[in-house]
């Protein structure tokens, strides 16, 4: 792997609109391919906003109507905004491409980076993204006064979170004990240069993510740094630190093109 150069775009104040972040991608996204510029990681914060994945069905956009941005990443629909790490590595990779092994690398990335900060958290097979587990099914509060056998996500496949109350609330995970997502990571692969990236919860205001599905699961919550820890935390300490991290993982990463099983194929 090439050296990995940061562009900081801004914060707080000076958040970038997410088509101008988008717009910048695809600038650099251009030059990567025509080898004018090394591996770039665009790291900034959004003004809030909803953004839809490929692969995002009408039930899980807002209820009322509210905007989504449709993107070319991969996944569905989740929230960006003020609170929340997001970062854009734009990196060329040997093809055929392994998408799989270039989110397992980003996922590598924040797990380091919340370790750090003294969060231990994990992935979740068949989901893509940084977790934090939660208890055992049989050890977490009954929801509702009702016991876990009647919970109703258990054996409604349509049971909407949105219309049922605060205690199905993404944003409320934590109090349920239930795995929660602290990182998201959407990504598109174009000409075997990597675009989009990941979102890193560090202290946002996580009830935007209760007006949607995130990422098409309802049967867990979201969270953040500042939650898990207890205490107040902010981009500009997180900020140093996941640029170590990934640093570290991508420059050092061996990469390789995808297998393909010639006989199958």
């Amino acid at each position: 792997m090439s050296e990995l150069r940061f562009v900081r775009l801004g914060f707080g104040e000076s958040a970038v609109d997410y088509q101008e972040a988008w717009q910048k991608q695809r600038e650099v996204h251009a030059a990567r391919f025509e080898d004018t510029v090394p591996d770039t990681c665009l790291l900034l914060e959004h003004p809030p906003v909803y953004t839809a994945g490929r692969r995002t069905t009408d039930s899980e956009r807002p209820l009322d109507g509210t905007p989504v941005v449709d993107v070319d990443r991969g996944g569905k629909i989740t929230w960006h905004g003020p609170g929340q790490l997001v970062g854009y590595p734009i990196q060329k990779l040997p093809r055929p491409v392994d998408v799989v092994a270039h989110v397992r690398r980003l996922e590598d990335a924040l797990i380091r980076t919340a370790a750090e900060f003294g969060l231990e958290t994990s992935r979740v097979e068949g989901r893509s993204g940084v977790w934090v587990l939660g208890d055992p099914v049989e050890d977490r509060p009954a929801l509702g006064g009702l016991s876990l056998d009647f919970d109703p996500r258990l054996h409604d496949e349509e049971f909407d979170p949105r219309l049922n109350g605060p205690e199905y609330a993404p944003s409320n995970a934590g109090q349920r004990r239930e795995d929660r997502k602290l990182a998201a990571i959407g990504i598109r692969v174009a000409k075997g240069v990597t675009m989009h990236g990941f979102a890193l919860n560090v202290n946002p205001d996580n009830t935007w993510f209760d007006r949607i599905v995130p990422c098409g699961i309802r049967d867990a919550g979201v969270t953040s740094l500042a939650y898990e820890l207890g205490r107040d935390i902010t981009i500009a300490e997180v900020l140093p630190v996941a640029e170590k991290h990934l640093k570290d993982v991508l420059e050092n990463a061996e990469l390789a093109p995808r297998e393909i099983d010639r006989a199958s194929a």
